[in-house]
């Protein structure tokens, strides 16, 4: 199982490189400030010209259902902070966390829009 979490996370670091150019360069510093639940923290974030796909900790229950993502806009391009509004009070603890996408018509995004990430990167449980 370790391989196959290890080949994931190299898929994926893969994948956001070749998907650099979808987001910007420098770090965002949107205020968190009366935004809905807390900040949730992400273990990787990737873009396509019409999704972005995060992946966040789970205790075996998080759903999209789970975490809203939130858009503000900072020097014309796309800020999105994951909030979880949620608690996932499971017991079965994945190390590899969840995969969940939002299309950019659900993000109110024009396909190929500039975006970048209001959350802080955590690694998984190992």
């Amino acid at each position: 199982m370790h391989d196959s979490i290890v080949k994931r996370w190299a898929m994926i670091a893969a994948v956001s490189a070749s998907l650099s150019a979808c987001a910007t360069a420098s770090e965002p510093n949107v205020s968190t400030a009366g935004m809905p639940g807390a900040l949730e923290p992400i273990h990787a974030a990737a873009f396509t010209k019409d999704q972005a796909v995060f992946w966040v900790s789970s205790n075996g229950c998080t759903r999209k259902e789970d975490l809203i993502p939130i858009v503000s806009l900072q020097g014309g391009n796309a800020v999105i902070t994951l909030r979880r509004i949620d608690e996932d009070k499971c017991r079965d603890n994945r190390a590899e966390g969840v995969e969940l996408k939002w299309s950019f018509e659900e993000l109110g995004l024009k396909p190929g829009s500039p975006v970048s990430v209001n959350n802080p990167y955590q690694l998984p449980q190992t």
